[in-house]
């Protein structure tokens, strides 16, 4: 295949914080096993997330040198929703500090106590807002997302057999609204076709049920439908984009992934009695409905950032170098999430350490031995993400257990993309000497980020070399 060379040129470098195999060994301790506890300076190449994460434009850092902090009416309020309308198409948008901000406003609107929401499977912070406010997310995603191994290429697709199902069992009464995802995290980054998302849509107007997007990538969705969809491959990324947005009536965004803004976001709808409770609603949760949760600046940078985001030649660039990735670690044997997704690869815990129980945490155990090895910071997607069930407080046990590697958009080059390859091989190579973790601290909600684990019977392994330093013993023993 003929190399694409990325569509930007570096301006800025920042240098990457080293640190020897035993001190990754105290920090992850320290870190009760969770890589969300590890501080900054003791990671070197960090694929949390790509939320946040991304490098702006030079004309986004442009933008914010002239962001208006006016509290009322800003001019980059103006800018923002011109943007928003321009490319997404949705008449009113109300702007939060992040996704979640937005999907707690959504939350408020429109869900009352016993109400079901269905989705194409669950994303963890959107359940928990469904759930506080009262309503039970149901999964009716298609079956083969929750395969590993299966190739289709439009694994977020929802189940149209099951959805239809579920509205006839608890009426279309009960269901406020069909959260839909593009792309889905949880499942690896699949994406939807547009040929689903109209079927769903149809559906959804047969029985006066509202269809909500979750935006946040939906340009990496886009490019996916533009080279996997029969009769979208002569069309444009924003183009496509725009497709999937007329098809929906509103629409939650975290800016922090797609515009490449290091925070915010927006809630955005087509209905203007909507539209005016949310605005009473984010002034009592986030700011004012002309800012809500951001700074001026960060307006200005959002409403850039939308724009640069369905470039064609952006956006091809950071989808390729995520598929950099998953072509060098399945080359090394890796069990990957198939096909590989838009904003990152994800682990297949469960077939790297079958050894491992599911209540024993093997995608948390996995992503502190990946830390231990090489200073790579990746995050669990499995049970411990999943969480408890409200009802019956049982764990969620969800069919895929994964490690997601996360790639930060314009952030690392696919020399830093060789090294992850390397650390992931090299722990495979050691993947007998993992025995799983337990929680020793669990938080009430959310738990994924700050709960605490202990080793069940081991000590995450370290190199022969390091372990004869730390021990005085040329051989390692446990």
């Amino acid at each position: 295949m003929r190399c694409r060379a990325e569509p930007y040129r570096i301006k800025m470098v920042e240098p990457l914080p080293r640190t020897t195999e035993e001190e990754r060994h105290a920090c992850i301790v320290t870190a009760g096993y969770n890589t969300f506890l590890l501080p900054s300076n003791a990671v070197t190449i960090d694929l949390l997330t790509d939320s946040g994460t991304n490098a702006m434009s030079a004309q986004q850092w442009a933008g914010m040198m002239v962001g208006d902090e006016a509290y009322a009416g800003a001019v980059s309020f103006t800018h923002l929703e011109e943007a928003v309308r321009d490319v997404y198409g949705y008449r009113h948008i109300v702007p939060t500090h992040q996704g979640r901000g937005a999907e707690h406003i959504l939350a408020k609107l429109l869900i009352k106590n016993g109400d079901v929401i269905p989705g194409n499977m669950y994303f963890t912070t959107t359940r928990l807002h469904q759930e506080l406010a009262g309503g039970t997310f149901c999964d009716v995603i298609i079956p083969a997302a929750h395969v590993p191994t299966s190739t289709h290429p439009f694994k977020g697709d929802v189940d149209i057999a099951a959805l239809r199902a579920l509205i006839a069992e608890c009426g279309p009464q009960r269901i406020p609204y069909l959260s839909i995802a593009a792309t889905v995290n949880m499942a690896g980054g699949q994406p939807i076709s547009l040929r689903n998302l109209r079927e769903v849509r149809a559906v959804a107007q047969d029985h006066r049920i509202r269809v909500i997007l979750d935006i946040a990538r939906i340009a990496e969705n886009a490019f996916f439908i533009q080279q996997r969809e029969p009769g979208c491959a002569g069309k444009t990324v924003r183009a496509i984009v725009r497709e999937l947005c007329d098809l929906s009536d509103g629409a939650a965004m975290s800016a922090k992934k797609d515009p490449c803004c290091n925070i915010g976001g927006f809630l955005a709808l087509n209905d203007p009695l909507l539209y005016e409770e949310a605005c009473r609603l984010v002034v009592i949760y986030e700011g004012l409905h002309t800012y809500g949760g951001m700074a001026g600046r960060y307006m200005e940078a959002v409403a850039i950032g939308i724009r640069e985001s369905v470039d064609d030649d952006h956006i091809r660039a950071r989808v390729e170098q995520v598929a950099y990735l998953g072509d060098q670690l399945r080359t090394t044997g890796i069990p990957l999430v198939l096909p590989v997704g838009g904003h990152g690869v994800y682990i297949d815990a469960k077939r790297f350490l079958p050894h491992i129980p599911h209540d024993a945490f093997p995608a948390q155990t996995l992503a502190a031995a990946v830390y231990v090895d090489s200073g790579i910071r990746t995050m669990e997607r499995g049970i411990v993400s999943a969480g408890r069930n409200p009802a019956t407080g049982d764990h969620y046990y969800p069919k895929l257990e994964l490690v997601r590697i996360a790639i930060p958009r314009r952030v690392y080059t696919n020399a830093h993309m060789d090294a992850v390859a390397e650390s992931v091989a090299r722990v495979f190579a050691q993947r007998e000497d993992l025995h799983g973790l337990q929680m020793i601290v669990e938080p009430k909600y959310l738990r994924f980020f700050q709960a605490r684990f202990k080793p069940l019977s081991f000590t995450l392994p370290l190199s022969s070399e390091t372990q004869t330093r730390a021990t005085g013993h040329s051989s390692r023993t446990r």
